[in-house]
């Protein structure tokens, strides 16, 4: 009795796949990077390390996670964060125990993806190592213009009034944090949370991100 394989497509670069993986060989030792510090000509306050360039292949891996639904692909795109947040522990950048809190997103456009993505990446990034934990301390206000249809200086304007806490803020009392997030631009939304935790009272250590536009 022969076995039907239906071909389906690698979610980084569109190639052919007959197993059931989600990525191509090729695209895994892709997303092989050490993170790697970024500048900003505006200063961010804390490092964020990105995790590569928004190449085709991280583009194309935030677009399916976030906007196709793919599940799937974010348990691949989880191993990376991992990774990354371990090589940071082990140059001692980052503390061994820390708390993930995934950056702000509206609850409207969580509830439209089957969930926020980076939260979800998060809390498998959380079951992978040890002594690191998840908490959603912050969101954006439903109200809040979008960022990709705003200059620069008006990405600025708009996160420092558009994120806010959540009640789980709570939780980050004195600890010390890591934001996630998928991509950084101008690096707005990072600054503005990371202003909100430390007004909540948590220790921002950094940020890492998936990609650095």
């Amino acid at each position: 009795m022969f076995e039907i394989v239906v071909p389906h497509q690698c979610a980084g670069c569109g190639g052919e796949l007959e197993a059931a993986a989600q990525l191509c060989a090729r695209c895994q030792l892709h997303l092989r990077a050490l993170p790697q510090q970024i500048a900003r000509p505006v200063p961010l306050g804390m490092p964020v390390w990105a995790l590569g360039p928004y190449s085709d292949v991280r583009r194309n891996l935030i677009v399916a996670m976030k906007e196709r639904g793919n599940r799937k692909v974010r348990s691949h795109v989880a191993a990376v964060y991992a990774a990354g947040i371990e090589h940071l522990r082990a140059r001692g950048e980052i503390p061994e125990e820390l708390v993930l809190v995934p950056a702000p997103t509206r609850r409207s456009s969580a509830r439209a993806r089957g969930g926020d993505p980076v939260a979800q990446i998060c809390v498998q990034v959380a079951k992978t190592l040890p002594r690191v934990s998840v908490c959603e301390a912050l969101e954006v206000r439903e109200s809040a213009a979008d960022q990709s249809e705003l200059s620069a200086t008006q990405r600025w304007d708009n996160m420092r009034a558009a994120v806010q806490v959540r009640p789980a803020a709570s939780r980050i009392v004195g600890r010390r944090l890591l934001l996630v997030d998928d991509v950084v631009t101008t690096g707005a939304t990072l600054v503005a949370s990371a202003s909100r935790l430390r007004g909540s009272g948590g220790v921002p250590d950094g940020a890492i991100v998936l990609a650095e536009a």
